[in-house]
């Protein structure tokens, strides 16, 4: 074990200098008391890397689309710098950060369906495919997500997936509202969601009605 030859203290471990006045330490080490995890430092350096490799095609998308003059298509007036630009962005620090430890599988699920469909919204607005979005892509996705919420909520014993089920309902019918306010012709798919969301949401009664009832008193305070 090391000393400190003016505090006259044993510091174990393999420090270098006395913790007390930064002198350096005498004798011979013992070691490290706690393994280094290099797991997580490997991890560490993976995540530093790939946020390298985000920045360097943002920059790059920014200079050759607004410095050169490239556009894809060539036809096209878009920057697709900031379309990409955005997806990236979104998925370094919104996607990923719904892996982390802790995040139940049905918030994991909702929010990213959540954020990639605001995502090709965007997208399809600017290149032309919006109605496809709206009409087919978003119902099926959201009927996906409702679906997956269901199932977990039915094999979730501590009860932490049920909320996500109970908006279930709300985001199925939400859409149809909207549409009949807007006067406009809800789509098949529209209609569908909604139906499959009423048809969880009882089946969530039948299988877990107490579960249920005790979500809905917690979330309104009654």
């Amino acid at each position: 074990m090391k000393t400190c030859p003016y505090c006259n203290i044993s510091v174990g471990g393999e420090s270098r200098k006395c913790p007390l006045c930064q002198s350096k330490l005498a004798g011979i080490s013992e070691g490290e008391y706690f393994p280094r995890q290099k797991m997580l430092h490997r991890r560490s350096f993976l995540y530093k890397l790939q946020l390298f490799i985000v920045w360097i095609v943002v920059i790059a998308a920014l200079g050759v689309d607004f410095l050169m003059g490239v556009r894809i298509p060539p036809s096209s007036d878009v920057h697709y710098s900031l379309i990409l630009s955005m997806w990236l962005i979104a998925f370094e620090f919104a996607i990923m950060r719904q892996f982390r430890k802790g995040t139940g599988s049905s918030r994991r699920v909702t929010m990213m369906v959540i954020i990639i469909l605001g995502l090709l919204t965007v997208t399809s607005y600017y290149y032309g495919f919006f109605r496809l979005t709206t009409d087919w892509i978003a119902p099926c996705a959201i009927t996906g997500m409702m679906i997956a919420n269901f199932v977990l909520a039915m094999i979730d014993k501590r009860g932490n997936a049920m909320v996500y089920l109970l908006t279930n309902l709300l985001i199925g019918i939400l859409p149809y509202i909207v549409l009949s306010i807007s006067h406009r012709t809800a789509y098949i798919t529209w209609i569908i969601c909604m139906l499959i969301s009423i048809i969880l949401f009882v089946g969530a009664i039948i299988f877990k009605g107490r579960t249920v009832v005790g979500e809905i008193q917690r979330r309104l305070n009654v």
